[in-house]
């Protein structure tokens, strides 16, 4: 039998949390492992609980969901942090990314997308669905710090400088493949290496990289 993948949620509102447990309880390959209140009690259950994954709310007392997904990076944890959020509501998006957050739950999200989203953040890989990508750049170009040429990164080639654009662009494999011409093999072959290259942690660490580079002006 598959391991279930260990999910902790962090949340200050109690029915937020039970009805993410009660999801997830009716799911044969995830378990919730363990429950936070608060920024603080996250980042002691989850060098407790060791979980996967981390459901991290934004807004919380004490500490809030950044200061705690720091916290666990910074620690050295191999869970893999999600951030929920509203979007609507949220100003810090860029920095939960930059604090080391994998990805994003939107709150009034499909619950077979929030599941979704769990595994592939537990696989290791950034959950960056198009429609979270652009609104994330578009958080990032209303920022006056927007770079304004493009920054020369030593190490990569112009093929895996155009990866990288179109991976900041939300794309998956499979359309970096179409888009380029190559093999779905070929591209993600050219994101690992990013991933190495650029000691990138996952596809959103990616999008962060592409904006800051100036990669990224224009959606597809």
């Amino acid at each position: 039998m598959t391991e279930r993948i260990r999910v902790l949620l962090a949340d200050d509102q109690p029915l937020v949390r039970a009805g993410l447990r009660v999801l997830i309880s009716d799911t044969p390959d995830l378990t919730v492992v363990g429950e936070a209140g608060t920024g603080v009690q996250a980042v002691h259950l989850t060098r407790e609980l060791a979980p996967d994954v981390v459901v991290m709310d934004i807004r919380m007392p004490v500490m809030d969901g950044i200061a705690a997904t720091r916290m666990i990076v910074e620690g050295g944890s191999p869970a893999h942090v999600i951030m929920l959020t509203t979007f609507d509501d949220d100003d810090n998006v860029y920095g939960a990314l930059r604090a080391g957050a994998g990805g994003f739950l939107v709150k009034d999200m499909a619950l077979d997308d929030i599941l979704d989203a769990v595994r592939v953040v537990a696989a290791g890989d950034g959950l960056i669905a198009p429609s979270v990508t652009r609104r994330l750049i578009a958080e990032f170009a209303g920022r006056p710090a927007t770079p304004a040429k493009v920054i020369p990164v030593e190490g990569i080639t112009e093929r895996e400088r155009e990866v990288l654009t179109l991976v900041g662009q939300g794309l998956s494999n499979t359309e970096i493949a179409e888009r380029l011409v190559i093999s779905v093999a070929t591209a993600k072959t050219h994101v690992a290496r990013l991933f190495t290259k650029l000691d990138a942690r996952d596809r959103v660490h990616l999008v962060i990289m592409a904006y800051e580079m100036g990669l990224v002006t224009t959606f597809r």
